[in-house]
């Protein structure tokens, strides 16, 4: 049983993305076996830069926190709170000129805070976001995974990792430019046996 998923879109395009059609698929079939409940969370529609008065706010105890600070932190808040309550995430995720879109960068930059998503102890970093699964859609016109050109996948792993988020599943859509029905095909046949 699948409690709440979280659904994050990354893609600058409304129309025609293949990375949202292919999430839009991946809910549709998760929705069709569980009762859940979905948040979705389109990054294209702007998550703040931290700057140096979110570090500061950060790094101040809860209790000393002025309402300036908390203000600073409200959306990061959301951000933590949205994923350390869902069960499942759902990333469609473009590969743009190499790297990750800006925005969802900007996400992760958000939502990896010390004792809420990870802490450390005398053996290094523990995560704190344990027992969720991600399913992480990568799409791309010619920058394929597993190549010496992507950058993607093992960065993905390392910092979900950090927080705590092992479970990953990428669905490699990587190569659209190149044979668009192959990839697409494939893409689809793996969501289907989700």
């Amino acid at each position: 049983m699948v409690g709440n998923i979280l659904r994050l879109d990354a893609s600058i395009r409304k129309n025609g993305s293949y990375s949202r059609a292919l999430t839009d698929k991946i809910i549709k079939q998760l929705s069709n076996r569980h009762q859940s409940k979905i948040i979705v969370r389109d990054l294209s529609e702007g998550i703040p830069l931290i700057d140096e008065a979110w570090g500061k706010a950060n790094f101040t105890a809860i209790s000393e926190r002025t309402l300036e600070q908390q203000a600073c932190l409200h959306q990061s808040d959301i951000y933590v709170d949205e994923l350390a309550n869902s069960d499942l995430i759902v990333i469609g995720l473009p590969i743009y000129n190499f790297g990750l879109p800006a925005v969802f960068k900007a996400w992760i930059d958000q939502i990896v805070r010390s004792k809420l998503t990870f802490r450390y102890n005398e053996q290094g970093p523990i995560g704190l976001l344990k027992d969720k699964k991600a399913y992480i859609v990568i799409t791309s016109g010619g920058t394929q995974l597993g190549t010496e050109l992507d950058f993607i996948s093992g960065y993905l792993r390392h910092v979900f990792s950090f927080i705590g988020i092992t479970d990953i599943t990428f669905i490699d859509s990587s190569g659209l430019g190149k044979d668009e029905g192959k990839v697409l095909s494939r893409s689809h046949t793996v969501i289907e046996q989700l």
